[in-house]
C-alpha cells in the first residue's frame, strides 16, 4: 500500500539532496566535477552526466535501503520462526506469505514483519526479489477476517514477484536526472541576479531549494506509475489467492476507509473545520471502486 511508495520518495529525496550537497562542496573546493566554464557560464554536457550520475545513484542508493529504511521508520518487528517463538497467528501470518510466494514463484522467501498501528496496512519492499520485505499492521490483522487477509498479502506478494521496486526505482533514477539538471539550470538563473560575490552563495542554497521542490513535482511521475501498476498487482493477488478473496480484500478496505473518513469528517465539524480531499495526482493508489471494478470484470 501507500506506505512502500513515500518511504521510497522521501529515502531518495534525502539522498540525493545529500549526495548534491556533498559533490558542491567537493567540486567547490577542488574544482573536480564542476560543470561551469571558466567564464562562469554552464557546460550542459557536463551538468548532464552530472545529472544522470547524481540521479541514477541517488535512486539504487534508495532501493538498497528501502527495506532497512522501512524497519527503522515503521518499527517493524521480523517474524523469524528459526530465532524465536512465534504465536500461532504469527506462525499462521509467515506461512501465508511463504505459501504465497512460492505460488508465485519466488525461490527466496521474503522476511515477514508485523508494525503496531492502528490503521489497516501492510506493504511489500526491498532492493529485489531476494531480499524483500512483506510487512503488516496489527490493524490490520485484528480488523480484517482470514480472506481479506489473504488477498492483501498475495496483492503485496504480488509487487514482489513483478520486480515493481525495481522498476521503479529506474523511473526514479530517470525523474532524479530531470530534477538535479534543472535545479541547477535553475539555481544558476537566480544566482545571476544577484552582486558577482554573492552568487555562489546564492546559487548554493537555490540548488537545494530548486531540488527539493522539483523532487516533490518528480514524485508526481512516481506516483502515476504506481497507480498503474496496483490494478496489475491486484490481478497478480487474484491470481494467487484467487479472484473472490482480492475483491473481498479491496472491498473491506473500501468500508475500512469509509469508516474513517466518516470519523474524520465528524471530528471536523465539531472542531468547526473545513475539511478538503487529497488531489488524484498525489495518490499513490488508484480510486476502489475502479480497481473493483476492473477485477470482476477479469
Amino acid at each position: 500500500m501507500a506506505k512502500r511508495i513515500f518511504l521510497f520518495i522521501l529515502t531518495n529525496i534525502l539522498v540525493i539532496t545529500t549526495i548534491g550537497i556533498v559533490l558542491s562542496i567537493i567540486g567547490a573546493a577542488t574544482g573536480v566535477g564542476t560543470y561551469f566554464t571558466g567564464d562562469g557560464r554552464i557546460n550542459v554536457v557536463a551538468l548532464l552526466v552530472f545529472s544522470l550520475v547524481v540521479g541514477f545513484v541517488g535512486s539504487f542508493m534508495s532501493l538498497l535501503m528501502s527495506r532497512w529504511m522501512a524497519k527503522m521508520m515503521m518499527g517493524v518487528r521480523v517474524l523469524n520462526p528459526e530465532k524465536q517463538a512465534l504465536s500461532h497467528d504469527e506462525q499462521q501470518l509467515v506461512d501465508r506469505v511463504h505459501r504465497l510466494s512460492r505460488t508465485a514463484g519466488l525461490t527466496k522467501m521474503p522476511e515477514v514483519g508485523i508494525y503496531n498501528s492502528s490503521e489497516v496496512n501492510a506493504f511489500a519492499t526491498g532492493p529485489s526479489k531476494r531480499r524483500s520485505l512483506v510487512a503488516v499492521s496489527s490493524g490490520l490483522l485484528q480488523q480484517m477476517d482470514d480472506a481479506a487477509v489473504e488477498g492483501v498479502l498475495a496483492h503485496e506478494v504480488a509487487h514482489i514477484a513483478n520486480g515493481d521496486m525495481v522498476t521503479m526505482t529506474l523511473l526514479q533514477g530517470i525523474v532524479n536526472t530531470f530534477v538535479v539538471f534543472l535545479s541547477r539550470i535553475a539555481a544558476w538563473i537566480a544566482s545571476r541576479f544577484v552582486k558577482e560575490d554573492l552568487a555562489p552563495i546564492v546559487h548554493f542554497i537555490a540548488v537545494i531549494v530548486f531540488q527539493i521542490v522539483f523532487s516533490i513535482l518528480g514524485s508526481l511521475v512516481v506516483f502515476a506509475y504506481s497507480r498503474h501498476r496496483e490494478f496489475h498487482a491486484d490481478r497478480g493477488g487474484a491470481d494467487l489467492a484467487g479472484k473472490d478473496k482480492m475483491i473481498h480484500a479491496l472491498q473491506t478496505l473500501k468500508h475500512y476507509s469509509s469508516r474513517v473518513v466518516e470519523e474524520e469528517q465528524t471530528a471536523v465539524q465539531t472542531l468547526k473545520i473545513n475539511g478538503k480531499k487529497h488531489s488524484a495526482l498525489f495518490s499513490t493508489h488508484p480510486d476502489l471502486d475502479e480497481r473493483i471494478r476492473r477485477l470482476e470484470a477479469k
